[in-house]
């Protein structure tokens, strides 16, 4: 096992991986931005390094700065937690040349998956159904509309190489075919460099269906069951729940055996989740995040399974310390996520909190960097930290849920607390009947009464 984890992260995350290294006696490593001195994982890590100015590209994206903190502190390894360089290829290829262990996938399989074409080529072939659409990159306007014409309109036009709804315009005609694809491709380039695009087609009121699953060194895989993030605003998930209303344990086992014998072909290592679109019965891949999951405690939360901590033996070279057998799903789980925004305009709200009183209680749990006296820097994602309860069913995890936000009290800034407090009261939500463009429209219908 690891005696010393560097954290290369930030906020909530940063202090889960803390945590789960602390239980397991590693020390631990925090490395933070100047605006992140006083942030709650730095005073608790057993060591702190400063890399760098607030901007992402000048300290958390600064790979230099990273390798040089976990050879100054002789660290064994680096957890990269979510986002920032936890999908980037280079750097978990450069932290393997510098003798230090990656906790995640192989460079090989981050590189496959971070492209979004390639990624839809190999599961494909590793027999993981796909939304139809083009088998590769489009070349132009003319090869667009063919293949718009083969798989029917409306059609989605989306960046390959990139996520998070940048580069990505739907298209109902062929008249909006051109313009639709010309913008998709300037923002591809304008956010990630490369205008290549590839056209899927587009489902009316899917839901976003996500399977996690892990895998050791030995050809173990396991399916830990499915996340439903169809709550988005703007493609950016607001709540996750496991298991999904709209799943039967049929369903379950079939679409999770089919992403474990994909993953064991595939020779992957770690924890990762191959995301869907669910309708009518049917699954369509749409992508794989070779990392952990920002929702990933709500499959803790139904499983008893820490991810984190399995990530970490994986790496270390131990076996899973489960079988599939072993998983069983016990009750629901529901996640909100509150960010520091204005619950009605989604507009940052920086600043210092003032007051600070997480909700406790049986089946509560909160993931969170956040205390008193605490400042919100204006320089990162907006979110603040995770709410996670669970009860053995969903209608008592809901009212769990609805007294954990009311108990839930952030003061000094503005929060989406208000937010989640409505939209669980709304009867669609209640049903368990909602799909990726709901909360969109349920906000907008909302704006509408308000007026």
């Amino acid at each position: 096992m690891f005696d010393k984890v560097m954290i290369a992260n930030r906020g909530e995350i940063a202090l889960r991986i803390h945590r789960a290294c602390k239980e397991m006696g590693i020390a631990t490593v925090a490395v933070h931005s100047t605006a992140d001195a006083d942030a709650m994982h730095v005073r608790l890590a057993d060591e702190s390094v400063c890399i760098g100015p607030p901007p992402s590209n000048k300290s958390y994206l600064n790979i230099p700065a990273l390798i040089s903190a976990a050879e100054i502190t002789n660290t064994d390894a680096i957890h990269p937690g979510y986002g920032f360089l936890s999908e980037n290829a280079k750097f978990a290829q450069i932290v393997g040349e510098h003798g230090i262990t990656f906790i995640g996938p192989k460079p090989e399989h981050i590189r496959i998956m971070g492209d979004k074409i390639v990624a839809k080529k190999t599961a494909k072939s590793l027999g993981i159904p796909v939304v139809p659409g083009s088998d590769g990159g489009v070349s132009d306007e003319a090869q667009a509309m063919e293949i718009a014409k083969d798989i029917g309109f409306p059609v989605l036009i989306k960046a390959a190489a990139g996520g998070g709804g940048r580069g990505m315009k739907v298209a109902r005609s062929i008249d909006d075919l051109a313009v639709a694809l010309s913008t998709a491709r300037s923002e591809a380039k304008a956010a990630f460099g490369d205008d290549a695009v590839y056209i899927e087609k587009y489902l009316g009121q899917p839901r976003h269906i996500e399977i996690q699953v892990i895998a050791d060194s030995f050809g173990n895989v396991c399916h830990l069951g499915e996340r439903d993030c169809s709550l988005q605003r703007r493609h950016q998930k607001v709540l996750e729940e496991a298991p999904s209303p709209a799943l039967n344990a049929d369903e379950r086992s079939r679409i999770g055996n089919i992403v474990a014998d994909a993953m064991r072909k595939l020779g992957y290592l770690g924890v990762g989740t191959v995301e869907f679109l669910y309708e009518n019965g049917e699954f369509y891949f749409i992508e794989m995040n070779t990392r952990l999951q920002v929702e990933h405690p709500i499959t803790e939360a139904i499983t008893g399974i820490d991810l984190v901590r399995e990530q970490i033996r994986i790496a270390a070279g131990a076996p899973l310390s489960f079988s599939q057998d072993d998983v069983v799903f016990a009750g629901h789980s529901i996640e909100c996520r509150i960010n520091a925004e204005n619950p009605e305009t989604f507009t940052p709200s920086p600043g210092q909190i003032l007051e600070y009183h997480p909700p406790g209680g049986p089946g509560v749990r909160i993931d969170s960097g956040a205390y008193t006296g605490y400042r919100i820097p204006p320089y990162y994602d907006s979110l603040i930290g995770k709410l996670i309860v669970q009860g053995k069913s969903r209608n008592e995890c809901l009212m769990r849920l609805r007294r954990a936000l009311d108990e839930y009290v952030i003061g000094g800034i503005e929060t989406t607390i208000p937010l989640h407090q409505r939209l669980i009261g709304d009867t669609d939500f209640m049903n368990g009947d909602y799909h990726i463009h709901w909360l969109e429209q349920f906000i907008e219908r909302n704006k509408r009464s308000d007026d």
